[in-house]
């Protein structure tokens, strides 16, 4: 479960101890057609997940691997072990990343988030003669 911005830190029920994760920090997620959510759906099918969620749920490490696997990839799976509600877990995965949820298959989230178009504009290394 990730806690929002104005939670306190502590204990839930289970006593697992979960850390105040502000939600939407990277800004507003990519809004995607159902067309769009598809195709990455599609391109997603062969990819493992690259970030497990353990019993305690989603963790700011947790939340710090999703971030480097969206910075590294842009479109990563997410599985998470026994979620009490798997479609508010990747909800507020998808939120607390800024990504957006292309789909919910079994306990696994697939997550696209762009890369910013300073990163994806950089004129690359292996022609000296570009920019």
């Amino acid at each position: 479960m990730v806690k929002h911005e104005n939670s306190t830190r502590g204990a839930d029920e289970s006593g697992a101890s979960e850390a105040t994760i502000p939600l939407g920090a990277r800004g507003p997620a990519p809004v995607l057609t159902g067309k769009q959510r598809k195709l990455l759906r599609g391109r997603a099918h062969h990819l493992a997940a690259v970030v497990r969620v353990g019993q305690q749920g989603t963790t700011a490490a947790v939340l710090r691997a999703v971030e480097e696997a969206l910075a590294a990839h842009e479109l990563v799976k997410v599985r998470c072990h026994r979620p009490e509600d798997k479609r508010r877990w990747a909800r507020e995965l998808a939120e607390a990343t800024g990504a957006a949820l292309c789909g919910l298959i079994g306990h696994t989230a697939i997550l696209y988030r762009p890369r910013p178009e300073a990163e994806a504009a950089q004129p690359s290394e292996a022609n000296p003669d570009e920019g």
